[in-house]
């Protein structure tokens, strides 16, 4: 915990957007995943792009990057970003009945990509389970994780490796 006071409260307790203004422009980069779980019979569906609503990772990558577009609408107190780059990767371990998506998101701006890259992996995971729910219902989104960001006052900063898992 930071002894930073906090940024998103005014002087009445209420929730507000932090005024970026005065902080100088600087390149951001920011990766986070997603995690889902599911049978191995439908991460092998996922891996040959063979779900009942077409091809899985195209879709949910797409899907994610197109909510790393829109962040600033779903989640209140985020800026308005002009994205320089954003996508999706996913690796799938059909054995382990395990899909990986995760999202890298880079801007030149005041504030950082943090929720843009989380946003994407949140919406990209919940595409691949619209899709693939025809096959199974019971798909676990188990994470959504930051795992790096750079820029900015504070810096790079990594996820412990222990803590990736």
């Amino acid at each position: 915990m930071s002894d930073r006071p906090l940024t998103h409260l005014g002087d009445d307790g209420l929730a507000r957007m932090v005024d970026v203004g005065a902080k100088p422009e600087t390149e951001r980069v920011a990766r986070a995943r997603a995690r889902l779980r599911m049978s191995p019979q439908t991460a092998r569906a996922v891996e040959a792009g063979d779900g009942p609503k077409g091809e899985v990772l195209g879709v949910a990558r797409l899907a994610g990057i197109q909510a790393a577009k829109r962040t600033e609408e779903l989640i209140p107190l985020a800026h308005p970003l002009p994205l320089s780059f954003a996508d999706v990767s996913a690796t799938v371990d059909a054995e382990a009945g395990v899909v990986d998506l995760v999202a890298e998101a880079r801007t030149v701006a005041r504030t950082g990509v943090e929720m843009e890259a989380m946003t994407a992996c949140a919406v990209a995971a919940l595409t691949v389970y619209d899709m693939v729910k025809g096959i199974e219902r019971g798909v676990a989104i188990e994470q959504v994780v930051l795992l790096e960001k750079s820029g900015g006052r504070s810096g790079h900063w990594r996820l412990d490796e222990a803590e990736r898992d």
